[in-house]
Parts: structure tokens; sequence; C-alpha cells
């Protein structure tokens, strides 16, 4: 059976068997690749760390051991202790200082001959979260390959120590792209100010990538610091550049206190709101869309509210991803949601609320929320609609919010 076979049909054992008895580095190094790639549920009851500990160790083939360690990589920090603990004689569950003894270990890995090692190694000194090793970190941003200097950065930026502000702004000038993404977004995760004007600096530098790389890293501050920055590049000559801004500003009113949410919301409303680039609202809708992070959802609904309007560019799609989520399970992000769509308005938005409202597969909430939206945005038709529900439904709830949304269009009909 090939191993094309064996991974589609995930035969966790026969893979177990390849590495352990093959003789071909490619068959060997490809099904630990394949080892590392599956998911919890395949691997379930099956012991794939033991072999893949002793491959990484054994193998002759540099590219054995290294696909080896990436798949222990991948399997996660716990199965990255193993290896580390066996390579430095270490048995973690004996010792009393276990989180202590790990991080040693995985610094000692830093200087590794194997590169795909010494990154494993900065990546679980980030999961750790230990500072004592930050020094040995430090060191290894200057390492000789960029993949391990980009998880180093990557890692630093977990630990958001301070101490590493100078070091990552020195890889800001990395000649590897990956790198300096990883040394911007580590220094945004830091959030102090030395980090804010080294970051604002390459808000000036002539190429796009670099902005876009400095403005995507704004949105991991946990204060208010960035946002003069990001509001500026909201006019940034490109437009990928502007995209970024905006799913900085949102992740920004995502991560800052509440006591200062409200300050940065109005700012950034009063911003977008000069601006007549309207591909500023497209990141919005995607975010509606797309992201599963409730924070993010919940301040998008609102700022739509505030930004977009029945002639923005996408009012329909922007109407649409409104009304989707009228039954968010957050329910602060749907009452946004309800709110924006009576901001913005439009014969469109009265359509799609009359549509929820006669939808019984909607939660009786829902609906009435969409009957409570329609008395700020209905008109005849909302009107007589709802005289219509008050009459029909057999739900209390429905027939109250019908009545107060009635009284606000002029009453019901004739009887």
């Amino acid at each position: 059976m090939s191993l094309y076979q064996l991974e589609r049909e995930g035969e966790v054992e026969e893979l177990k068997s390849v590495i352990r008895t093959s003789d071909n580095p490619e068959l060997q190094a490809r099904a630990a690749e394949i080892l590392g790639d599956f998911d919890e549920a395949t691997l379930d009851g099956h012991d794939v760390v033991t072999p893949l500990v002793d491959l990484a160790q054994s193998a002759d083939d540099d590219r054995v051991t290294a696909a080896a360690i990436d798949a222990l990589n991948q399997l996660g920090t716990d199965a990255m202790e193993e290896l580390i603990a066996e390579m430095a004689g270490l048995d973690l569950n004996e010792d009393q200082q276990a989180d202590w003894a790990k991080a040693k270990a995985f610094a000692k890995a830093l200087t590794a001959d194997v590169p795909e090692l010494r990154m494993a190694a900065a990546n679980a000194l980030g999961e750790l979260g230990k500072t004592d090793v930050l020094p040995k970190l430090l060191d290894s941003l200057d390492d000789s390959d960029p993949r391990v200097r980009a998880r180093v950065a990557r890692a630093c930026g977990r630990l958001e120590d301070a101490r590493a502000t100078d070091a990552l702004i020195e890889r800001l000038s990395d000649p590897k792209a990956e790198v300096r993404r990883e040394a911007a977004e580590a220094l945004g995760a830091i959030g102090n100010r030395q980090a804010l004007t080294a970051l604002l600096e390459m808000f000036d530098d002539e190429r796009a990538p670099i902005r876009r790389i400095a403005v995507g890293a704004m949105g991991n501050f946990g204060n208010s610091r960035p946002v003069e920055g990001l509001v500026g590049a909201l006019s940034d000559d490109d437009a990928s550049v502007r995209r970024t801004a905006v799913y900085s500003i949102i992740e920004l009113l995502s991560n800052v206190p509440t006591d200062q949410s409200h300050e940065i919301r109005e700012t950034v409303v009063e911003q977008l709101n000069r601006t007549d680039d309207q591909s500023v609202l497209v990141p919005m809708i995607d975010i509606l869309e797309e992201s599963t992070q409730n924070r993010q959802r919940r301040n998008t609904a609102w700022l739509l509210g505030r930004v977009a309007d029945q002639d923005s560019a996408g009012y329909g799609r922007i109407v649409e991803a409104l009304v989707d989520i009228l039954d968010d399970e957050d329910q602060m992000t749907a009452q946004f949601a309800s709110t924006s769509l009576a901001e913005i308005g439009g014969e469109q938005v009265e359509s799609r609320l009359l549509e929820v409202v006669d939808d019984t597969g909607y939660d009786e909430n829902v609906r009435a929320q969409a009957v409570f939206t329609l008395g700020k945005v209905g008109g005849e038709r909302t009107r007589e609609r709802l005289d219509d529900l008050i009459d029909q439904t057999e739900s209390e709830q429905l027939r109250k919010k019908a009545f107060s949304a009635i009284s606000k269009l002029g009453g019901r009909g004739v009887q």
C-alpha cells in the first residue's frame, strides 16, 4: 500500500512501521510528515510521539531528522517536550521544578545543529512563557536561518517582555520579510512607547509592504497609543495598507480596556467619516462574515452603523452581513447589529427585517428584535404588516413589540 493510501485511510500503525523499519529516507520523512499532519481523532489511541522522538535522534539523514522534528512540533508542545527531555536526559515528570527544567532544556536546544529543532525550541519557549530564558532567545535573533529568527521573534512577542524591544527593532530591517513581520508583531504585543515609535517610523517607508507590516502590528497593542497612527494610515496611498489599518483598528478596539474604548471609537468614527474611500468598509464586512471572535464581530457591527449609509458602496452586502448576525450567540453582537441596521436604514433594511419577522425559523427573540428595529426604519408597508401581525400572532412578546413599533409609525389602521 502506498503512503498516499495509508494517509487517506488513516493507517497510523502502518505509517509508524514505515518510519521504524524503512531504509528509504524519503519514505521515512514523508511518513513522519503525514503523522504530524493527522488530526487528534485519527491519532486517538495511537502513540506516535515515541517513534517520532526515536527517529529524530537516530536518523542518519538530515531530511528525516528535520521531518521528525517538524512532525513533533505539529503535534504540540507536549510532544516537543518529550524530545527535548530525552535529548537532555531529563525526567520532567519527577522534577519538582518541571517548568524551569523544560525552559532550560528548550533554551539549550536553541543552539542545536538542526534548524528545525531550533525553530521548535523557540516555539515551545514562547508557549511556556518563562521570561528567564529571554537572553537566550535574544541571542538567537541573530540565527543564520531566517525561519529560526522568525520563530524567535514570535516567541519574544508571546513573552511580552520590554527587554526584547531593542533586539526586535533591529530585526525590523532583516533581509527576510517574514522575520520583519514577526518582529513587528512582537513589538505590537509588547506595546511600549519605544515599540510604537519604531513601528511608526515604518509608516514613512516608500514600500507599501513595509508599511503594511507596521500597520498590521498595531492591532496587537493593548492600549490606545497607536490610534493616531492607525487613523492616519486610513489615508495611505496604498489600498492594502488602508484595509490593513481597518483590521488593526477593529483588533485594537477588541484589545484596549473598556474605559478607553469609547473615546477610541469616537475618534475612529470621525476619521472614517472624513474619508471618501469606500474600500475601508470591505474589511469590516469580511470580519462580520468570517471572524469567530466575539469582540471583533461586536465592535465591527457597532462601527458599521456609524460609518455606512444607504449610499455606501456595498450597501446590500453590509445589510446582509448585519441581518445574518441578528441571531448571533453573543447577545451584544446581535444587539449592535440591530442598532446598526436602524442607523443605516433604507428599503433593503426594511425588506430584510420584514422577512425575518415572517420567518418562523428564527428564534422568537430575534423576530421580536426585528419588529422593534422596524419601528425605527419602517414605512407604510411595515405599518400594515405589523398591524396584521398584532391580530395573527399567538406570541405575546411579538404582539407587544408590534404595538410599540406601530405606534412610532402612525398607529394602527382603521379596523
